[in-house]
């Protein structure tokens, strides 16, 4: 914010002594060197209505982004056409037994989209322990028979999603993925963890990965009082929230798959918003993009500049 200019007599004269003089030029110099030497820096940003439609036409007047509150100039913004690579998480602990049908129709439909256009696909899945059942790969036929038409229930099993979280933040960080994104589909079931939320958190963060969650509520809930469970909706909240994504809650298995479709068109149609960036040697610790208009959301996560250490559990 800037301060108001200071007023002074009319008619009066503004005289400068050389060496003030000097330091105002110097001053102006150093001013246009440091516009001089910004740098563009990119946002995969998706812009929705209320009900989560993607915006088809985006402008750089749609949106602000911020670098530690200071607004910065958004240069172009353009269709997102560069490949992602998704971590696709999905609960199969005892949990989600009921859901096992509807979670292989909405999963096809998804993975389907997705992988036609050019997007890789990794299948993860929860129950027991994190397993990586389908390597990321954009051939549909392969995830859906050698994963998704093999989606069981693991009896007696309870879910490791917090730890799953980490380790897949960390390969995108060793394998330096440029558009990283993890979408988990979850039960309320029984959480088995070891992992404090404010670690998986700062993993996803550091990996550049934007994280949405579809959180199933129909079928069994494990007690809020296990700590396990507190960590995990600490991660579904502030996790999705910080980390460019949302956390959907789906109260019906019928749902399932209009969610999945509905979030399929939203990474879709995502856009690429180039902004400038002062370059600096301290990086900004916070930056956000915000839609202008009230009846729209923006979400995104700035490109991972470098990779940074992911906290140990």
């Amino acid at each position: 914010m800037t301060s108001s200019p200071r007023l002074r007599p009319a008619g009066s004269t503004v005289r400068f002594s050389r060496p003030a003089a000097a330091f105002g030029l110097a001053l102006a110099i150093a001013v246009a060197t440091v516009g001089a030497q910004s740098k563009p820096r990119k946002i995969y940003t998706s812009l929705v209505d209320k009900k989560g439609v993607p915006v088809t036409t985006v402008t750089p007047a749609d949106l602000v982004v911020r670098e530690d509150g200071v607004a910065r100039e958004i240069l172009s913004v353009t269709p997102a056409t560069d490949p992602m690579r998704i971590a696709l998480l999905v609960d199969n602990s005892q949990a989600a037994t009921d859901s096992i049908q509807f979670l292989r129709e909405g999963l096809n439909g998804f993975a389907k989209r997705l992988t036609t256009a050019g997007h890789s696909i990794a299948l993860v899945t929860l129950g027991d322990r994190p397993t990586l059942q389908v390597d990321a790969t954009t051939d549909f036929t392969r995830l859906k028979s050698r994963g998704i038409d093999r989606l069981f229930a693991q009896p007696g099993s309870g879910m490791y999603l917090l730890e799953a979280l980490i380790d897949t933040s960390k390969g995108f960080v060793k394998n330096e993925t440029p558009r990283p994104v993890i979408v988990a589909v979850i039960t309320e079931g029984k959480e088995f963890s070891n992992a404090s939320a404010d670690n998986v958190i700062k993993a996803i963060h550091d990996s550049g990965a934007q994280f949405y969650a579809l959180l199933l509520t129909e079928g069994p809930r494990a007690s809020d009082q296990d700590d396990e469970v507190r960590q995990r909706g600490i991660v579904l909240d502030r996790g999705t929230s910080e980390n460019g994504g949302t956390r959907e809650i789906v109260i019906s298995h019928l749902a399932i798959k209009d969610r999945l479709d509905t979030l399929a068109s939203e990474l879709l149609g995502q856009v690429a918003v180039t902004y400038a960036s002062p370059d600096r040697l301290v990086p900004a610790e916070k930056i956000t993009i915000a839609a202008v208009r009230d009846d729209l959301t923006a979400r995104g996560v700035p490109v991972r500049l470098a990779a940074k250490p992911v906290p140990e559990r």
